[in-house]
């Protein structure tokens, strides 16, 4: 027990250290990232620095498993190098069982990163979004909501803001189009003035084009049925764009779990795709397990004496294997989300298939 509260201590030492480094030059490349993308903007040091915070969360939990794969090649090399191992050997308990308490930490950290970092990477992404939004194009702030009443946009300009609800959207290859429209545009001042009607609008250019539309002006004192008109067809003007409603309705990361079953519900019963927000749900309900097979990849090739060399070749190809294992975890992800293999098997294959892999390697290098 003492041995193993050994190996959990110095394990999550050196994650710790491993991700307070990285952390700092990745946050210090974002900065300078954020330099450029607002140097148009002007702003000062404090609201890049904001900014920079802000991406921070999002940032550790996609690192997480290039930190845990690092973390473990530290913590084996030097304990080869300082024959721990050896003397762990020695005494009776073979390399798997001294694998156990980081496979533990792994677990727990993987555990704290869905139920801790996940809400609150959620909630930074959705604040940056805003905050970048709102420096780009200051008082045209917009929104894109998808939620199980519809979808719900709000734009903005030196006019007004307005806020648009679609019953159902379709989108193809160039247009997306959205179906039985309401907005309502509101003056700057904040009082309501229009109110827009459409069977079906998309976007063209700088304009949503809108087909049978009704239009109410709305003046305190007048009927605003008496003043109402139908157009087969009218523009409006608007700062959405096609990519923009894509992007955001793709936008899973910015949900938080304990919201994702709820949403994937309510939207299932709207009518709308929910399979890129139930492939998130089960990738992140999996990655405790995802990290498992990173400390494990990096176990398999650095839990062998220094004498024996080699130690080089070893942590390269632990390095490349984890690599190759995000990449298969990713691309495995994609194919879920467009529909080409099942959700469970695109979030919890990559993991589990890896860590039968490891183990494998695991037991011949002990039988060895």
């Amino acid at each position: 027990m003492i041995l193993d509260l050994y190996y959990a201590k110095r394990f999550l030492q050196w994650f710790l250290v491993i991700t307070a480094v990285l952390m700092s030059l990745v946050m210090l490349i974002d900065l300078s990232e954020q330099f450029r993308r607002f140097d148009a903007q002007d702003l000062g040091f404090g609201q890049l620095l904001v900014l920079t915070w802000l991406n921070a969360p999002a940032a550790l939990s996609e690192f997480l498993p290039l930190i845990m794969i690092l973390t473990t090649i530290v913590l084996f090399v030097g304990m080869a190098r300082s024959s721990e191992l050896v003397v762990t050997r020695a005494i009776g308990r073979s390399g798997i069982r001294a694998l156990l308490p980081p496979v533990v930490v792994a677990l727990i950290i993987g555990a704290l990163a869905v139920s801790t970092l996940n809400p609150i990477v959620a909630a930074t992404a959705n604040r940056y979004k805003a905050l970048a939004e709102s420096y780009r194009q200051p008082g045209a702030a917009a929104a894109v909501s998808l939620t199980g009443e519809g979808l719900w946009l709000r734009q903005g300009g030196q006019n007004g803001q307005s806020v648009i609800h679609a019953g159902n959207y379709r989108g193809d290859a160039d247009k997306l189009f959205l179906y039985d429209v309401s907005i309502l545009t509101y003056a700057p001042e904040g009082g309501p003035t229009r109110r827009t009607i459409a069977k079906e609008a998309w976007l063209d250019g700088e304009d949503w084009v809108l087909r049978d539309a009704k239009v109410w002006q709305l003046v305190v004192g007048v009927n605003p049925e008496r003043g109402a008109r139908q157009y087969d067809e009218l523009r409006l003007p608007t700062n959405l764009t096609n990519e923009r409603i894509r992007d955001t309705l793709g936008f899973a990361e910015g949900i938080s779990i304990y919201d994702l079953p709820h949403t994937v519900t309510a939207l299932q019963e709207a009518g709308f795709s929910t399979t890129r927000f139930r492939v998130w749900l089960q990738v992140e309900l999996a990655r405790p397990l995802f990290l498992v097979a990173m400390v494990m990849v990096g176990a398999a090739f650095t839990m062998r004496h220094t004498r024996l060399g080699g130690t080089g070749v070893a942590v390269l190809t632990s390095v490349l294997l984890g690599f190759a294992l995000y990449f298969v975890h990713n691309f495995a992800r994609i194919l879920g989300e467009n529909g080409q293999i099942p959700v469970l098997l695109a979030a919890w294959a990559p993991p589990v298939a890896s860590i039968l892999l490891t183990m494998g390697l695991l037991l011949h290098a002990e039988d060895g």
